[in-house]
């Protein structure tokens, strides 16, 4: 059992990441697709939960959703992070050229 949540963990931190990457690619924007990675932990966070919940029937299985929804939110802090370094540098070159 413990090898289907790892699993699924996965699956949804990779599912997370394309659907960021496709509202990049719609916006052109990556503070946006942060944000949605954002919301999407939110509602991954839940889903799993909900999940664990349904699966193993405990109250305790609530925190794998938690658990889920922490990993998610690192992930969007780190897309976010990149969108920074990337405004910086694609401003530092503007102002060489």
């Amino acid at each position: 059992m413990d090898y289907f949540f790892i699993i699924l963990m996965g699956f949804f931190i990779v599912i997370a990441n394309i659907i960021g990457f496709i509202s990049y690619r719609k916006k052109k924007n990556l503070y946006f697709s942060a944000f949605t990675i954002l919301l999407l932990a939110i509602f991954f966070g839940a889903l799993g939960g909900t999940l664990a919940i349904i699966i193993i029937r405990d109250p305790f299985a609530l925190f794998y959703g938690m658990q889920l929804g922490y990993y998610l939110m690192i992930n969007s802090g780190i897309v976010f992070i990149i969108a920074i370094l990337a405004t910086v540098v694609k401003k530092y070159n503007s102002k060489n050229i």
